[in-house]
């Protein structure tokens, strides 16, 4: 039988997911099912219900989230922020990134292992899936072992991650188009609809592969948060921590316990069940993603060898250090001032927000016209856009044209549309023409009020200035 040696190095650690040879190092955790786990159980579920709900959920007549990139609208909570709306949504991305900011100098990575994507449906529907199919942790490892990538139960494992990626790419899809608009595409061929079909082929195969194959090196390789935690945690922060000065110097489980060693029985069981592969007791790394899993492993060994629990837990670099923590701090006041400046700015914009859009624009051909009678023509464009949930009609007035040498007689307005009917959402654009006489326009100008009102109680007045001849001259413009 021909046999080929294994390389020198091969199967040995190098990194928690590459072996010496360079070859992938397959990490199956040890799931460890403690308080810590049900607690972030209940808020993985949770959030999962979340997402699949979301696109079917109605608020104010609207989704509570849609972000619909070929009208240019982005819906939160029943709120639609438009393409004017540029300051709201300054003030909202503002706010989520300094929350963020907060989240992390308080809590450390609590995003990461709690509300994470990734996280959430790694843990707790891929794996225990995955799990189930290769015969629970043992039979996972030891298909891994034996090299059985293709048996009938890891083929089946396969396929069952298909149809749930399939199912998370099309309720992604419903964030961006809605659900009315994702049923009628369901129902159709595809080539009526190529660019959404290609949009889930490949959202729906990117969702496979990561977490069928790529998994925790996502969070190792591709997410930059776990690099920006130095920059934006200190040794107050909370994190997931060994507790050095308790279980160190460490006793094998195996051997007679030494009076004078610590807590820690080097047993391997925060290893075996961390999700990245790293060794929570090397203290604060990249890639710990604070899942605490450590802390649940840590915790019933401790309980079986008589120790109190803890020995890994949620606490600070400098409390492990023997330090007091302290809440208030440079960065803990420093981010609520400006998330309360941001989130207050966003108040106000939005109680001012009015519930239409008005833009008041002039002609194109020019800024007016000499009418065959020597009358003064003003092409006024009017711009509006229905933040309402209901058609709505639109009443224009227009103030101030009669006064000095002007009378009712010398004004005539041309509206061709007046109430202006918008739909729901939509923006429409019409066009009011204003004739006076040359002597309204001594200096050359003269300032009129445009208001518009709807049946709901919307009022809103622009000052607008209509342009003619100096010092009343009739005359044409080009």
């Amino acid at each position: 039988m021909n046999t080929t040696a294994a390389p020198p190095g091969a199967g040995r650690r190098v990194l928690p997911t590459l072996n010496e040879d360079g070859s992938r190092r397959w990490i199956r955790p040890k799931p460890s099912h403690g308080a810590w786990w049900k607690r972030r159980q209940v808020v993985a579920y949770v959030l999962m219900a979340i997402f699949f709900a979301a696109p079917h959920i109605r608020l104010f007549g609207k989704p509570v989230f849609l972000m619909d990139l070929p009208r240019r609208e982005f819906t939160l909570m029943g709120y639609t922020f438009l393409p004017t709306d540029t300051l709201l949504f300054m003030f909202t991305l503002g706010s989520g990134v300094i929350g963020i900011f907060l989240v992390t100098a308080l809590w450390g990575r609590a995003w990461c292992g709690w509300a994470c994507p990734q996280t959430v449906y790694l843990e707790f529907l891929f794996r225990p899936i995955g799990r189930w199919f290769d015969g629970g942790y043992t039979g996972s490892r030891n298909l891994d072992k034996q090299g059985a990538w293709f048996t009938p139960r890891r083929l089946g494992k396969y396929v069952t991650f298909f149809l749930l990626a399939l199912l998370v790419s099309h309720t992604m899809l419903a964030f961006f188009v809605g659900t009315e608009q994702l049923y009628s595409w369901m129902l159709n061929p595809p080539a009526e609809h190529p660019s959404a079909f290609f949009f889930v082929v490949l959202f729906t195969g990117i969702v496979w592969f990561n977490f069928t194959y790529f998994r925790e090196q996502t969070c190792l390789i591709v997410c930059p948060y776990g690099r920006w935690q130095s920059a934006l945690i200190d040794r107050q922060s909370l994190i997931v921590a060994y507790d050095y000065r308790r279980g160190e110097p460490r006793a094998h489980a195996t051997r007679t316990r030494d009076p004078n060693a610590g807590d820690c029985i080097d047993c391997g069981a925060c290893v075996q069940t961390c999700p990245t592969g790293i060794d929570i007791r090397n203290g604060l790394q990249m890639e710990c993603v604070h899942c605490t899993q450590c802390i649940d492993a840590c915790d019933e060994i401790m309980t079986k060898v008589g120790k109190p629990t803890g020995l890994i837990r949620y606490s600070s670099q400098d409390e492990i250090a023997g330090k007091p923590r302290h809440l208030l701090r440079l960065r803990t006041i420093l981010y609520p001032a400006v998330l309360a400046i941001l989130l207050g700015g966003l108040a106000t914009a939005m109680l001012r927000k009015q519930p239409a859009d008005l833009t008041v624009l002039r002609g194109l051909d020019g800024p007016f016209a000499t009418e065959a009678d020597g009358r003064i023509s003003n092409q006024i464009r009017i711009k509006l856009t229905n933040r309402r949930g209901d058609p709505m009609a639109y009443t224009i007035l227009l103030d101030s044209l009669v006064g000095g040498d002007v009378d009712t007689d010398d004004v005539t307005v041309v509206a061709p549309e007046n109430p202006l009917t918008v739909d729901a959402g939509a923006t429409r654009t019409t066009s009011v023409f204003v004739l006076l006489p040359a002597r309204a326009f001594p200096t050359g100008d003269r300032m009129i009020t445009i208001t518009v009102t709807d049946e709901r109680g919307y009022r809103e007045s622009v000052p607008y200035r209509l342009l003619g001849p100096s010092n009343g001259a009739s005359r044409s413009t080009p």
